[in-house]
């Protein structure tokens, strides 16, 4: 059971008896002495993508569920609902775009090696991989001499997505995104 001051983004938590999927946290440390630091956390419940809020010091204790976890490749999406199919046993879960709100971004159809996280046999949410490849649709011209300096420019990934990137990056090359943080990593 872990404390409040070591979640992560992306645990699964009971509270009141509901799954909720940790989203962000925002740590603030008050200016008193003797004063605890509030970790503010929001939540995106499981099934079916409600948020909830809530408000904790450092040494609550959270009950994070153990889930168990299936290999699954992505199929394809009708309306608001999106199929994957077990790399085992080849069984189709449906999801609803609000269940994997923050990964969509990064889904791209006949996508594997994503994680189904289970329990009871009813899948809540997915796992993206840590990274995904992506193509460059649009960006500005960089300097040909910025290859030595650190600045970035905005890019738009085929998906949609805009992100920074070098500025020797080029429109139509394949780049490397890690899917926690939506960060360049690398060319591709």
């Amino acid at each position: 059971m872990p404390k409040a001051s070591e979640l992560k983004k992306g645990m699964v938590l009971e509270i009141n008896n509901n799954y909720y999927s940790v989203h962000s946290i925002d740590v603030r440390s008050p200016s008193s002495r003797g004063a605890n630091t509030l970790y503010k956390v929001r939540f995106s419940q499981l099934p079916g993508g409600g948020k909830y809020e809530d408000t904790f010091i450092g040494s609550d204790i959270l009950k994070e569920v153990q889930l168990e976890r299936r290999s699954c490749s992505y199929l394809y999406r009708e309306d608001d609902t999106f199929t994957f199919m077990d790399s085992e046993d080849y069984n189709q879960y449906l999801l609803n775009s609000a269940a994997i709100e923050a990964q969509l971004p990064y889904l791209q159809d006949g996508m594997e090696n994503i994680q189904a996280m289970m329990i009871d046999g009813e899948v809540l949410t997915i796992q993206m991989p840590s990274s995904v490849v992506l193509t460059i649709a649009e960006c500005v011209p960089g300097m040909q001499a910025a290859s030595a300096t650190g600045r970035t420019k905005p890019a738009i990934l085929s998906n949609g997505l805009e992100i920074q990137v070098p500025e020797y990056i080029k429109e139509g090359e394949k780049v490397k995104i890690n899917t926690e943080t939506g960060k360049f990593m690398e060319r591709a």
